[in-house]
């Protein structure tokens, strides 16, 4: 059996588009960018590694909108960042059983950012903390002492972390999300849930390593169209890895749902594998309840 098209999905990289410019989607580390190409020409700093971008045109309401193309696809719930605006707030007012929340965050200020996260967490209810080492400014590296206390806050509230690993796609440097450094964090804070995002690659087969050593790490398949996701990343999902690896999309961001569910049609993973791959794994780390 293929990819069943009756499990309810849940997805855990969406985002819910707030006009027809992306650019402040990007506007956080485009100062560390410095080629002519990305400045002048992409309309996303990594638009060279995705073709068919979509486009979300002019719509009255882009969260009703979302949901809609959600539901074409029978994703169920899906995990979106949390920007403490209008969009977000209507987002869970609107539609809080389907919409859970991650909040990106900057290691770079310190206690700041701690009170910051516990004080949306209190007033939100958020499922996960974020970070993407690269695009810090300045970059901050996973294992950074920087980015400790915002370990043990995850850890306190009992939340899991995504992190940016492998190269990333910007045009900016990639030592600060080398896989080896999350064998130091996963040590060091064997209760806090770690969760790769983006790929990991070309670490992909140490992330596997890494996932067999520490419980508490897992990875999500954020930004990879289905066909290019890392063959050694399905052969663990297909063998000791059921339980660890888990779907997200990169919708609108750079891949359709049209392109996602196309090529899902041909991942090779084991029938017992696809419930906890697109939908189980998901709930339980995120603690969904049914």
């Amino acid at each position: 059996m293929g990819y069943p098209k009756d499990i309810k999905i849940i997805d855990c990289m969406l985002g819910i588009p707030e006009a027809e410019e992306r650019g402040d989607w990007y506007a956080s580390f485009r100062p560390l960018i410095k080629d002519a190409q990305t400045l002048e020409q992409f309309a996303m700093p990594a638009q060279y590694m995705f073709k068919d971008i979509p486009e979300s045109g002019q719509q009255a309401d882009y969260i009703r909108w979302t949901v809609e193309q959600m539901d074409r696809f029978n994703i169920e719930r899906a995990l979106v960042g949390w920007n403490d605006n209008d969009t977000s707030r209507r987002a869970k007012e609107m539609y809080g059983d389907r919409f859970f929340f991650d909040m990106p965050c900057d290691p770079n200020k310190g206690m700041e950012e701690v009170r910051r996260i516990k004080r949306v967490h209190s007033e939100v209810g958020l499922s996960a903390i974020s970070v993407f080492p690269s695009g810090t400014l300045p970059q901050v590296a996973i294992n950074h002492k920087y980015m400790f206390p915002l370990y043990a806050c995850a850890v306190e509230l009992d939340i899991p972390i995504l992190l940016n690993v492998g190269i990333p796609g910007p045009r900016i440097p990639m030592e600060t999300q080398k896989v080896e450094h999350l064998d130091e964090v996963c040590w060091f804070f064997p209760d806090l849930k770690i969760v790769m995002r983006h790929g990991a690659e070309p670490w992909e087969a140490l992330a596997v390593k890494l996932m067999l050593k520490w419980p508490n790490l897992y990875y999500s398949t954020s930004a990879f169209a289905p066909k290019h996701y890392p063959k050694a990343i399905i052969d663990y999902a297909n063998t000791r890895g059921a339980d660890k690896v888990i779907y997200a999309g990169y919708f609108p961001m750079g891949l359709s749902l049209d392109r996602i569910f196309s090529d899902m049609e041909n991942v090779p993973l084991k029938d017992e594998v696809w419930p906890k791959f697109l939908r189980e794994n998901a709930r339980k780390l995120f603690k969904l309840g049914d």
